[in-house]
């Protein structure tokens, strides 16, 4: 099949689920075509059946702000016609998914399908904005199939939208070749000298992922046990975070390494994932760290428990009990036999729950129903 992919670039995990579904569906022989305002970060492999086609953007003195969805749907246009798209992949309902139905009413004369991938912010944030309302149920209705990240994903959806169409739960997935514990003993040795135990926490820094509450977490833990925290990922907390070590007086056991792509190793080194998010519609670096056997505490909000099975790969929490979450943590790093156990189970279930090769057929799927059209969602996970 021809698929074209509208995602976001950035790191977020919106984009990098995207971009890893291309890479993973071009190795199966299909032709992909991601459409963006600029490459995805984690389109770093060489395939000839992938293309990259950038969305220029005009700028004119009589418009103040950008076009963005209507130049969108003007290279989708342009990509639909000359390669002869079977289907369009719209990551995120607000934009991606309008200018796909943009692009199916202009060319309502070819077979192209759209499939709409729901994340999170599109339905939990900018969709309950009452400007945005109407748009992000339009989009909804007038795509060929939705997906969402999780059960509560779409259970929020249905609340708050009450589309005319089921809504498939398809999960987040990972690539267990990749992601798996390696030894890693340079960075332990970098990071944790003395043989402290080292905790980890991967985001873009946005105030949902409560930056502040890791580190309390980390500073109440560091009292009774020697430890560092890893920080990877920038975004607009970071400079309070920093001040936070200082005021705290753990700054020097803290590291802030910025954004970086050897996430496989960081998580590897790691021996605690936090994760104690305000707003999280499924939990990407939760599953990349269980992946590698780091066991993760974090909050019990929004699709994390369908990730993180509590008692067994991890702990959670509620929202902003930090108190609990540090307790959870040092019940993991003073008892080794409940540790290796966490760990073992983390590994085990990104393997039986979210192994791509699991979850990949799932989109196929639904591509090869929708062009034979005969399409029925599923209601199961």
């Amino acid at each position: 099949m021809k698929i074209g992919i509208i995602c976001y670039p950035t790191f977020g995990g919106s984009g990098i689920v995207a971009t890893e579904l291309g890479l993973k569906l071009a190795a199966r022989g299909h032709e992909i075509h991601f459409i963006s305002y600029e490459s995805p970060t984690r389109l770093n492999k060489f395939l000839d059946n992938i293309y990259f086609h950038e969305v220029e953007i005009p700028h004119y003195p009589l418009f103040e702000h950008n076009l963005y969805t209507l130049a969108l749907a003007g290279k989708i246009i342009d990509v639909v016609k000359y390669e002869k798209l079977d289907i369009i992949h719209a990551h995120y309902a607000i934009p991606h998914a309008v200018s796909g139905i943009l692009t199916k009413n202009i060319l309502k004369d070819s077979n192209l399908k759209l499939v709409t991938t729901l994340h999170g912010t599109d339905i939990t944030l900018v969709g309950l904005e009452p400007a945005f309302h109407p748009l992000v149920k339009y989009s909804l209705d007038c795509s060929d199939a939705v997906t969402a990240v999780s059960q509560y994903l779409r259970t929020n959806t249905e609340q708050h939208f009450n589309p005319d169409k089921k809504i498939e739960v398809i999960y987040n997935f990972i690539d267990l070749d990749e992601y798996k514990r390696n030894p890693c003993t340079h960075i332990k040795n970098s990071i944790a000298p003395d043989g402290e135990k080292i905790m980890i926490h991967i985001s873009n820094f946005r105030p949902v992922k409560r930056i502040q509450d890791v580190i309390r977490i980390f500073a109440a833990t560091l009292k009774s046990i020697p430890s560092k925290l890893i920080l990877v990922g920038d975004g607009p907390e970071r400079s309070d975070a920093e001040k936070l070590t200082r005021e705290l007086g753990v700054a020097e056991h803290v590291k802030f390494l910025g954004k970086q792509h050897a996430l496989v190793d960081l998580l590897s080194a790691a021996d605690i994932f936090l994760l104690p998010s305000q707003s999280e519609s499924f939990g990407l670096s939760a599953l990349e760290a269980m992946a590698c056997g780091t066991p993760v505490v974090a909050s019990n909000i929004g699709g994390i428990p369908e990730v993180v099975l509590h008692g067994e790969s991890g702990f959670v929490a509620e929202f902003g009990d930090i108190e609990r979450m540090a307790k959870y943590v040092k019940s993991l790093l003073t008892n080794e036999k409940k540790w290796t156990s966490f760990s073992n189970n983390a590994r085990k279930i990104a393997e039986e729950k979210f192994d791509c090769k699991n979850i990949i057929p799932k989109y196929e799927n639904i591509y090869k129903s929708l062009i034979e059209g005969n399409y029925q969602p599923s209601i199961n996970v």
